[in-house]
């Protein structure tokens, strides 16, 4: 019970998350985006994310804006025509680029958290972990795996430690689960549970990870 106290009055409170500028084909992306920004409500933590108010973007902000915590947005002035429709919500910065877009959503925040997306999702995740690999920041990465969405990135993470391009201390760096809704430290809830560890523990320092 104390421990469940702990948890819920967050270590954290801003979290990045990495997430699709559309919805994507299941109505399980959609659920995750929702049920994010649900459980981060709950646990009274703002949301750093890439300022869009379109598809997982804008599912995950808007849920943490109707809950009643603080929302910025990040986004290069390029995108905006492109990725905001409408009126956004919480606080919006706008950037000179995408350099600038993932540092300034870096430095603002405790924790990553990745939904599903395309290339620029895949892009904000992997410079994190080589930010924390490198030693630049000790912020713990989480990935929500939706439906094994990243099932072929987790295997190809593996095989690059099979093949010594990654270290087996490096590998650890990504804290994953697989849906929102599981648990055992595969639901939304073990999985912030688990980043909270990785805070505490600070298990993939600069020093005993491969610089590779």
């Amino acid at each position: 019970m104390e421990r469940e106290k702990e948890i819920k009055e967050s270590k954290f409170k801003r979290v990045c998350v990495f997430c699709g500028s559309s919805p994507g084909k299941k109505s399980s992306y959609k659920d995750a985006a929702i049920e994010l920004g649900t459980e981060l409500v709950s646990r009274n933590i703002d949301l750093v994310y890439g300022g869009g108010s379109i598809g997982l973007m804008g599912l995950v902000s808007q849920a943490v804006h109707n809950g009643g915590r603080h929302v910025l947005g990040v986004i290069p002035k390029t995108l905006m025509p492109r990725e905001i429709t409408g009126e956004t919500v919480g606080e919006v910065k706008a950037v000179a680029d995408m350099h600038q877009r993932k540092a300034e959503m870096s430095r603002n925040s405790d924790a990553f958290i990745a939904l599903p997306g395309g290339y620029g999702t895949l892009e904000e995740l992997l410079e994190v972990i080589a930010w924390a690999q490198l030693g630049i920041h000790d912020k713990p990465v989480g990935l929500l795996n939706v439906d094994g969405y990243y099932n072929s990135l987790l295997s190809f993470i593996d095989k690059a430690v099979e093949e010594g391009f990654i270290s087996p201390s490096a590998r650890h760096i990504i804290v994953s689960a697989p849906t929102a809704r599981e648990s055992k430290l595969r639901g939304m809830k073990e999985l912030i549970r688990s980043l909270y560890w990785e805070t505490e523990q600070l298990s993939f320092g600069p020093r005993n990870l491969n610089r590779d």
